[in-house]
């Protein structure tokens, strides 16, 4: 994967003040922020987060998944921390796009799950890529990363893309009524790591 650097410019946020850098992929046009506070090059591993667009949840704040808080929370880590940074990749919806994940949702209020629901458009349980993400990290001098994931999947495919992950920092906020049925199956069906008593309940 080939990622060109755009432009960079400050963000201020209710956490802190980031800078965010802008990336475009060369070969599809896709754009993607880097959202980085305080000092983050060198060999110290540095906080981090790789978010993939989720615009019901980042935005509409949608409680039918956990996207939101999970955005939210780990902006204010890293804030608290004093550095790192949060790759927010466009690909929404385990990258099948925003439509196929509204007709997903709909299949979803028919009783199906979000694996079972991808499946029947056509689509694999995650479609994400991440070949990006080494690219905009060695862009900005990050050489290790403490990755905010409760996905080990996720890590699995950082590594195989040369991102080192020197860590799994748990990330388990957003527990709501709307979304049990959408975490068990992550746990269940795509193996993320979470424990019910480590959740933030969001009501």
């Amino acid at each position: 994967m080939t990622v060109k650097y755009v432009a960079t410019s400050k963000l201020p946020t209710p956490w802190g003040v980031f800078d965010m850098v802008g990336f475009e992929e060369e070969t599809t046009g896709k754009e993607h922020v880097a959202l980085v506070f305080g000092e983050v090059s060198g060999e110290t591993p540095v906080l981090a987060r790789v978010h993939s667009e989720c615009l019901t949840g980042d935005a509409l704040f949608s409680l039918r998944c956990d996207c939101g808080f999970q955005l939210q929370e780990a902006l204010k880590n890293i804030a608290e921390a004093g550095s790192g940074v949060l790759l927010y990749l466009r690909q929404e919806g385990r990258g099948i796009g925003l439509l196929n994940k509204i007709k997903a949702y709909h299949l979803q209020d028919g009783g199906a799950d979000t694996v079972e629901a991808n499946e029947a458009l056509g689509f694999a349980a995650d479609m994400r890529d991440y070949s990006m993400c080494q690219p905009m990290l060695s862009h900005l001098g990050i050489e290790a990363v403490r990755l905010m994931t409760n996905n080990p999947r996720k890590v699995k495919a950082l590594s195989e893309f040369n991102v080192n992950v020197a860590e799994r920092v748990p990330l388990q906020v957003g527990k709501n009524r709307h979304n049990e049925h959408y975490l068990a199956t992550k746990m269940g069906k795509l193996g993320h790591m979470m424990t019910e008593h480590h959740f933030r309940e969001d009501d």
